[in-house]
């Protein structure tokens, strides 16, 4: 057993160090010198720079955070009041709908994205940053509804109805005493579907329009076309604005426990 677990340990380094590599080398590469981007030619923080200059770029990261921050609102509004109501109320055929709801978290993308894709086809709404929106809340809002009800499976239910004898009315009582105690699982249900929704590229493409391009597609469309180390520079941008929002969210989720 003990030589097991060393084998186990010794693989799941390897696969961790090839996992976190190519991440690596583009975050590296991204103070490159070198246009070429193939050989190292000394450090330079100019790709940083040039980024902000290349205006299809920087309107492609706007889109991509005008689509978040919607996707981001909607989705923790269906998620919060889902989960509240999922709490709340036992009923027929809640298994069922609870399980639906969580599809979107493990259907493979392409799936997803085709699919929702013949929704709007079918129902002839044109494709554009509205479509995109609405595919992003599709697989956002169970993150947040998930995280809530976790957070609620520790309520108290004394805490609500000592606050109805007090005098207050159930709207008080849980705009004063429910959302408090839910706000860190909120709060990390929005980090968490702001990340998702900014990182999104699969769902995106399916559901995008050509004049409707985030960051994900437009960094895709051109590293199909050649090297560019504005990407690179970019990319580890995102890179570190994802670690920050997922490491609040890891934070959030600690503090509920």
């Amino acid at each position: 057993m003990r030589v097991f677990g060393r084998a186990a340990a010794v693989w799941t380094g390897v696969v961790l160090f090839l996992l976190y590599l190519p991440i690596a080398v583009l975050v590296v590469y991204s103070f490159n010198a070198s246009r070429l981007n193939v050989l190292w030619e000394g450090f330079t923080w100019r790709w940083y720079a040039a980024l902000w200059q290349d205006a299809v770029l920087v309107r492609a990261l706007e889109s991509s955070l005008w689509v978040a921050a919607w996707t981001t609102a909607i989705s923790v509004a269906l998620g919060t009041a889902a989960a509240c109501l999922m709490h709340r109320y036992r009923y027929r055929g809640a298994r069922l709908i609870r399980t639906l709801v969580l599809v979107p978290m493990i259907a493979p993308e392409v799936i997803l994205g085709v699919s929702l894709l013949s929704l709007f086809v079918a129902i002839r709404l044109d494709l554009g940053f509205t479509t995109i929106i609405v595919s992003h809340v599709t697989f956002c809002f169970p993150f947040v509804m998930v995280t809530v009800a976790a957070r609620l499976a520790g309520l108290d239910p004394a805490l609500e109805e000592a606050a109805v004898d007090l005098g207050a009315t159930p709207a008080a009582a849980y705009r004063k005493v429910i959302l408090p105690y839910l706000a860190p699982a909120i709060a990390a249900g929005t980090l968490l579907a702001f990340t998702l929704s900014l990182d999104e590229l699969i769902v995106t493409w399916f559901t995008a329009s050509a004049g409707s391009r985030t960051l994900p597609l437009e960094i895709y469309g051109r590293v199909r076309k050649g090297l560019d180390p504005t990407l690179n520079a970019i990319s580890t941008l995102l890179l570190l604005a994802t670690l920050l929002l997922v490491g609040t969210s890891e934070l959030f989720r600690r503090r509920e426990r």
